[in-house]
Parts: structure tokens; C-alpha cells; sequence
């Protein structure tokens, strides 16, 4: 891979995770306001709209833009067409209507990230070197865009989504000069798209209790994605957006750890401690505000990198040691579509609905509303240590 193309793939990344992070992360927050004045529960289904689309994208991917069309061609068009909605939702004053907005937008987005790391994938001679310093301009993207909407004071504005819409029109027509990766042309049906050729990792009762917990984690999940940042505006927290990066930031720091010690303490030890993270990031919420207790707020928003590596990532590792060079393509589709995507609109759906039943007339008892992703990550965790029993070493290399 040249210096040129680098250049390419490290920008596509970066625009691609900053469209991502200018609108999303602030979503909660402009809902909430005029002219939308959404509930907790459309908020909450709002986010829901990535987690079906999510479910629905291997489809897409596997089934037609592999087949049949050069993957950086149908990225370009779909983001085109996804600023055009991105503008759209800014005109909407109805929270149902803004909601399948959201919805087919996140239909034409969630693709893109498949076919992006095809795009990328294509060039690359030693993939395992080439391809993270590749993707951590992604992350870059995604804490710039949050820095930037923090900095301009524009979480509760439609601006948020102008920026989007920009920059998606922009990757939309930078997309049709990266490298050519043209369609795969295999056979593919939606039982290979979905994954199903993994459930055969089901008959290993420590990987099924790991996919489970795995689906319930997504539930505490939700409450973050969709409410910290209308949490962090309401309770007066300055510059919420550009502050919330930080959880990036710690991604970032945290991941690099992760083989050294997948490797030295086991899988079932990096995983507990992913979820103790999330027990500890919510009590931190509950208990933080913008007085004498700041530093739990901050706390909560650092974790995120143990929270997310130390779960998802050290998951995704996991998965891949226990499928086998056979099935790891499936596994992960699996292990994706049952988190991201089932998980992610179980747990969306219900954090909507707790958050509307915490409602006051000043605002939310924000404390009571933390407190139910502690205890059900609490939970979870409890189920894990007891129920996971992995019966030989799982290393990484």
C-alpha cells in the first residue's frame, strides 16, 4: 500500500467516524427540545433505529453490494443520499416522522462501515499491521466532530446534523476516487449473512453463557448511548460533547492493552472486568454532579475504554479464538447482529421507557435512572462468574 492510498483510506476513516459522532452522540439532547419535545421512550426508540438497521445491513452487504457492485461506488452513493436525509431531518417538527427519518438514514449508514473496511481491506498487504493504524482515524474523526460540536455550543441545535450532512455529501463524492474494490462475486444467501453457520458455538456452554451475557450487556449499553448526553446538558455540565470524548480517548489508551493481558489474566477475568466497569460507571453517574462529586462525572466518561474494550473488543477477540479460521467470518456477524443489533433494541426500547417513568417537573431523577443499568449490569455480572467456566486457555498472539 502506497503513501497515497494511505492518505486516502486514514480520510475516508475519519470522515466516516465523524459523521457518525456529530450527529448521534447530541441526538438525545436536540430530541428533547423544541420543536421536537420527544419523550424518553422516542428517544430511545430513535436510537433504535441504528440497532435495526444494524441487524439489517449484513443483508444488504452480503447479499447485493458484494455481488454486484464495486464497494467504494455504492459508499458514495449511499452517503450522497444520506446527507440528503441528514438535511431533511432538520425541516422535521415530528418526533414519529423525525423517528423514520432516523431510521432509513441509519438503513443507508450502517452499510457504509462494512464497505469502508472492504475499501480498505483491498489494499493492504499485511492487514494485521496496516489496517489499525488505518482505523484509528476513525476514532480521531469521531472526537474531533465531538470536540467541535462541545466547542461551538451547538448540542441542542440543528446544526449538529447540517455539519453531518456536509460532511456525508463530502465522503459521498471522495468515495467515487478510492481505490477500485470491485464486487466479490460469490454465492452468498442470508443464512451465511446472518452468521447461523456459528450457532454450532452454542454447544459450548461457556461460549453460550458469554453470547448471552453479552446481549444483556447491551441493555446498561443503551442507557449511555441514548441519555448521558441529555443527562450531562440537563445537570449543567459544560461542554458536554467535547468532554464525552474522552471516552474515546480511554478507548483508545485501553485497547492497546488488551493483548497483553487477554494473554495474562484470561478471558473470563477481562471480561468481568469489562462489566464491573459499567456497574461502576452508572454509580458514578447516579451519585456525580457538577459540584464536589465532578469527578464521578468525569470517571463515568473515562471508563467508557474499559467498559467497551474490555467487553466488546476482548468479545470480539474471544469469538474469533473459539470459531476457528472456518467460521470467524459468520461468528462475528453473529456475535454483531445479537448485540448491536437485538441487544441494542431491547435495551434502547427499555431505557426510553425508564427514563420517561423518572420524569419531574424540573427535569429526571437522574439517580434512580442510573441505578437500574448498575443493578442490571450487576446482575449480569453475577450471572457470568457463576455460570462462565471455560475449560481450556483461550490465547492471543
Amino acid at each position: 500500500m502506497n503513501t497515497t492510498t494511505g492518505i486516502k483510506l486514514s480520510l475516508m476513516m475519519f470522515l466516516q467516524y465523524f459523521i457518525w459522532s456529530a450527529w448521534y452522540v447530541t441526538l438525545g439532547t436536540y430530541m428533547s427540545e423544541p420543536p421536537l419535545g420527544a419523550s424518553g421512550i422516542q428517544i430511545g426508540a430513535t436510537y433504535g433505529a441504528l440497532a435495526i438497521a444494524t441487524m439489517i445491513s449484513p443483508f444488504f452487504v452480503g447479499l447485493i453490494a458484494d455481488r454486484f457492485f464495486a464497494a467504494q461506488k455504492i459508499m458514495g452513493v449511499l452517503h450522497v443520499l444520506g446527507a440528503g436525509l441528514l438535511f431533511m431531518a432538520t425541516k422535521i417538527t415530528d418526533s414519529n416522522i423525525f423517528y423514520w427519518t432516523i431510521l432509513c438514514y441509519s438503513l443507508l449508514y450502517m452499510p457504509t462501515i462494512a464497505l469502508s473496511n472492504s475499501v480498505a481491506f483491498s489494499q493492504m498487504t499485511d492487514p494485521g499491521k496496516q489496517f489499525p493504524w488505518i482505523r484509528v482515524f476513525g476514532t480521531i474523526g469521531w472526537i474531533v466532530a465531538g470536540v467541535m460540536i462541545g466547542q461551538m455550543g451547538i448540542e441542542k441545535s440543528a446544526d449538529t446534523f447540517y455539519i453531518a450532512a456536509a460532511v456525508s455529501a463530502g465522503l459521498g463524492l471522495f468515495s467515487f476516487i478510492l481505490p477500485n474494490t470491485p464486487p466479490k462475486a460469490q454465492t452468498a444467501d442470508a443464512s451465511s449473512a446472518l452468521g447461523t453457520e456459528a450457532f454450532v458455538l452454542f454447544k459450548d456452554k461457556s461460549y453460550l453463557v458469554f453470547f448471552i451475557a453479552a446481549i444483556l450487556i447491551c441493555v446498561p449499553l443503551s442507557f449511555y448511548y441514548g441519555f448521558a448526553n441529555p443527562f450531562l446538558n440537563e445537570i449543567g455540565f459544560p461542554n458536554a460533547a467535547s468532554k464525552m470524548t474522552l471516552g474515546q480517548v480511554s478507548e483508545a489508551v485501553f485497547i492497546l492493552a488488551i493483548p497483553l493481558l487477554f494473554n495474562r489474566i484470561g478471558v473470563k477475568n477481562m471480561l468481568i472486568f469489562g462489566m464491573l466497569a459499567w456497574v461502576l460507571r452508572y454509580v458514578f453517574f447516579a451519585y456525580g454532579n457538577t459540584g464536589d462529586a465532578n469527578w464521578m462525572l468525569y470517571a463515568g466518561i473515562v471508563l467508557h475504554g474499559i467498559c467497551y474494550d474490555f467487553f466488546f473488543v476482548t468479545g470480539y477477540m474471544y469469538t474469533e479464538k473459539k470459531a476457528g479460521e472456518k467460521i470467524k467470518n459468520a461468528a462475528q456477524g453473529l456475535f454483531t447482529f445479537a448485540t448491536y443489533g437485538l441487544g441494542m433494541v431491547i435495551g434502547t426500547g427499555y431505557s426510553g421507557y425508564v427514563v420517561d417513568g423518572a420524569k419531574t417537573t424540573t427535569g429526571h431523577n437522574w439517580m434512580s435512572i442510573w441505578m437500574v443499568p448498575a443493578y442490571i449490569a450487576a446482575a449480569v455480572l453475577v450471572f457470568f462468574i457463576i455460570f462462565f467456566k471455560e475449560k481450556k486457555s483461550i490465547t492471543t498472539t
